[in-house]
């Protein structure tokens, strides 16, 4: 999957994914919260290639998706997205907090 191409809700999908395992568990509440926002196709495609994915491949798919087309119209409704699901599982896990803070920096420059 080329990620100059995908389309919002494959970019919503590895955003929550990203998100959800960045303390390396991905919980059935983050599963069912990302499950809300795409369908079952789109969050095992992308999975998928999740999975194949290291940290910094992750971050560079993310930045370069997010610069290269307007898939939002601002980053506070990416955020909005992101938020919801860094506290899917009720958790208020400092990786995730950490993580998201960091991406909203990499992605406001």
């Amino acid at each position: 999957m080329d990620h100059s191409n995908w389309t919002k809700k494959e970019f919503v999908a590895y955003i929550l994914l990203y998100i959800a395992n960045i303390d390396l568990e991905e919980s059935e509440a983050e599963k069912r919260y990302i499950l809300s926002r795409v369908n079952k196709d789109t969050y095992n495609s992308v999975h998928d290639e999740f999975d194949k994915d290291n940290d910094y491949q992750s971050i560079n798919k993310i930045v370069n998706a997010y610069k290269s087309k307007s898939l939002y119209a601002s980053l506070d409704e990416l955020f909005a997205d992101v938020k919801l699901m860094a506290f899917a599982d009720g958790k208020n896990h400092q990786m995730e907090q950490t993580s998201y803070n960091t991406l909203k920096r990499i992605l406001e420059d």
